[in-house]
């Protein structure tokens, strides 16, 4: 019998396509489809779902009549109306592009989304905008609803655009963001649902060639939020920023994915998500990924995630995932960390006279400071540093009345 060597291909450092990956990536083995029936229905057995309370959203799973509850409006953040001719809003036929044209589901809740929706609402800028578009989406209450967004943005446009999810809802919810060539965009979304409320979501983003994306999420409040951020890239020299942060209360489920795909060459990510978490049962996930394929020689990317863990009985899982099909990159790397409040930091704030709530505080805002001015949005920053420290308050006071009832 004649034995055979198995040989490795071997890389050519002055052409990076020469050789794909030996391996399938992530991209690659994930099914993407427009139809429920692709995807099995998700169990804690599931690599995705292993973190998700999918007896809690069960819900979700199964293609259902849409409420059609959920109220969203748009104007320009300061009250002012908006320009006709800048930003366009109207709602149009699900499959009609550019709704449905930034790739394809990637799950099963994703594509019961899809199917469940009866249209989309579709955000187009024309123009570049002095003030921040605001999106505001209301909840209709506890019966389930679809809700399918569709922010389209013309080549060369500089603006802002904010989505507000409030009220009481049990929403599933589809996102697609596209930005045109040399557009520099901003795109908030925060989600302050009352505590009783679910919101299952899918952002698909399409960054354009030459273009620069800031994403940023912000998680406030809900019993049950999952969102899952895909991404690539339209062209060379793109840059995305995805910024992340959440605040979790007892017994809430918090969950965030994001998936960057390095398609073109020469781009840049960066992806930062910060949580809190205070009280028993609270739960934050962050499943962080990043791609760089064989096309995309001179890549520059990398990922964190932090978590402060403000009481015991919380948990904080935390997973960032790097496949790289290039050698021929500027920088790819990831980091995470899980922890509570560091005593040294407490203690000399302490030794400076101020009270150990105080301490608490200081501690907090600093932890989260540097992203919300990242945010850029001065109302969104002013409003988010509140809510932290109403948080924190109200866990003082829950903490006393649990001392005194003790005694």
């Amino acid at each position: 019998m004649t034995e055979h060597e198995v040989r490795m291909p071997q890389a050519d450092p002055h052409d990076p396509y020469a050789v794909p990956a030996l391996m399938p990536s992530s991209a690659d083995r994930s099914p993407r489809s427009f139809s429920p029936d692709t995807y099995e229905i998700p169990t804690r057995r599931d690599n995705d779902w292993r973190f998700t309370p999918v007896d809690r959203i069960q819900e979700f799973f199964q293609v259902f009549d849409a409420s059609g509850k959920t109220e969203v409006t748009v104007k320009s953040i300061d009250g002012t109306p908006l320009d006709e001719d800048a930003v366009q809003i109207r709602r149009v036929p699900k499959d009609t592009a550019p709704s449905g044209t930034v790739s394809m589901p990637n799950d099963r809740v994703s594509s019961v989304e899809w199917a469940s929706a009866k249209d989309a609402v579709l955000v187009q800028i024309h123009q570049d905008t002095e003030s921040p578009v605001l999106i505001n989406v209301t909840g209709g209450g506890l019966e389930l609803d679809a809700l399918h967004l569709v922010i389209a943005v013309d080549d060369g446009i500089h603006a802002d655009v904010v989505v507000e999810h409030q009220g009481q809802a049990k929403l599933a919810e589809g996102v697609e963001i596209t930005t045109g060539e040399q557009s520099h965009v901003s795109t908030t979304f925060v989600q302050e649902w009352t505590h009783d409320s679910k919101h299952v979501g899918n952002h698909r983003i399409h960054v354009g060639k030459e273009a620069s994306l800031r994403h940023s999420v912000v998680t406030l409040s809900g019993d049950v939020i999952r969102l899952r951020m895909d991404q690539d890239f339209g062209g060379p020299q793109s840059d995305l920023n995805m910024l992340g942060i959440y605040f979790v209360d007892p017994g809430e489920h918090m969950e965030h994915r994001t998936m960057v795909v390095h398609n073109h060459p020469e781009c840049k990510s960066r992806v930062v998500y910060k949580g809190a978490l205070e009280g028993q049962g609270a739960h934050s996930t962050w499943v962080g990924n990043a791609l760089i394929l064989p096309t995309a020689p001179g890549t520059d990317s990398y990922e964190l995630n932090r978590n402060l863990v403000l009481t015991p009985g919380a948990v904080a899982d935390s997973e960032p995932n790097l496949e790289i099909e290039n050698g021929n990159i500027i920088g790819a790397g990831h980091a995470s960390s899980v922890g509570r409040f560091d005593d040294e930091e407490l203690f000399y704030l302490q030794s400076r006279g101020i009270p150990e709530a105080e301490a608490r505080k200081l501690v907090v805002r600093g932890f989260f400071g540097e992203l919300i001015d990242e945010i850029g949005i001065p109302s969104i920053s002013g409003h988010l540093m509140g809510t932290i420290d109403r948080r924190l308050a109200k866990g003082e006071s829950e903490d006393m009345q649990h001392v005194l009832e003790e005694n």
